[in-house]
């Protein structure tokens, strides 16, 4: 049989800790060569200008292959509709029994989050207590569930184009106690922070590398998955020290590490390596308290694969989703 899990019935079935816990296993996994996560195949019709993202991912340790159709349809906006939108579909590895199709937005969400702050845990300096945001919508809120699982976050410096949805997230975050400060400019953000994310879907550089202070981790998460856009300048790459999630995805479809490869601002050499190699110990992290620390993620399948193995598990146990025998 398999499960058909909607948004509604994954979001009862988040754990957040459990998920960042999961995500690190896998990343040490496929650091030791137990998980394999081929880079993305990026797909486009010249009449649009749409990508769909075939991401892959097998796990022995986790005893599923995944597959996670994204379609990233910018033009969706002129009409109210999601502009991201995604399907998850997780496999026996030893059967090849389809056991489950996800919807996409509650995992990418929440992986993504989580996966910034296993990051988070590994490369920012011990005893981060401020935390700047670069955007404010739902992702962000799921970043301040997730830091400060791993840090000791009590203030959060955040800025958005769009006031309402700075106070709409204040609200959202309120009942963690937190001190919640609306920075002027993204420049202030950077200023303030021990850790900061970038999680806006933008085209060219919104976060400079000038702007950045001694010992701070950035996160950069938040734009498409393409080669040609990007939240970070060529500065911002040359600055810091580079940890990605997948060098293999990063090449194919980061435009953050890309396009400063291509202005001469760093070489691919000059990444320090994946984060699975960082927690696995056969790469080094941060070197010392004054240097500033990067993670550069597009998402992979991989962490999908992980996430889906959590929220899979839980809705059997819990009895939710719609069993369909799609073989009958």
């Amino acid at each position: 049989m398999t499960l058909i899990l909607s948004a509604s019935d994954l979001a009862a079935a988040v754990d957040m800790e459990a998920t960042i816990q999961a995500l690190e296993t896998s990343l040490v996994d496929q650091a030791h060569g137990a998980a394999a996560q081929p880079a993305p195949l990026s797909m486009k019709l010249p009449d649009a200008d749409s990508r769909y993202l075939v991401m892959a991912a097998a796990s022995a340790p986790r005893g599923l292959v995944a597959a996670k159709l994204l379609n990233d349809i910018p033009d969706n906006a002129e009409f109210g509709l999601p502009t991201q939108r995604s399907a998850v579909i997780l496999a026996d590895r030893a059967t090849g029994e389809t056991l489950a199709l996800l919807d996409g937005r509650v995992p990418t969400r929440i992986r993504t989050a989580a996966m910034t702050a296993v990051a988070s845990r590994h490369l920012a300096r011990r005893g981060s207590r401020v935390l700047g945001l670069v955007g404010a919508g739902a992702l962000a809120v799921a970043h301040v569930e997730a830091m400060r699982v791993v840090l000791p976050i009590d203030t959060v410096v955040v800025w958005s184009r769009s006031a309402a949805t700075v106070e709409s997230f204040r609200r959202a975050v309120g009942h963690h106690g937190m001190e919640v400060v609306h920075a002027e400019s993204v420049a202030a953000v950077l200023e303030a922070s021990d850790v900061a994310c970038t999680l806006t879907p933008s085209v060219s550089p919104i976060v400079h590398g000038r702007w950045f202070g001694e010992g701070l981790h950035i996160n950069a998460v938040g734009a498409r998955p393409r080669p040609d856009h990007r939240e970070v300048d060529a500065e911002a790459m040359s600055r810091s020290r580079i940890v990605v999630d997948s060098l293999d995805t990063a090449l194919a479809k980061s435009g953050d590490l890309l396009l400063a490869v291509e202005e001469g601002a760093l070489r691919v050499e000059d990444v320090a390596g994946e984060l699975g190699q960082v927690i696995a110990g056969a790469v080094a992290g941060r070197e010392n308290p004054e240097q500033i620390t990067l993670f550069n993620s597009v998402g992979m399948g991989l962490q999908d694969l992980a996430i889906g193995r959590l929220l899979y598990d839980a809705a059997l146990e819990r009895g939710l989703g719609l069993e369909v025998d799609l073989s009958s």
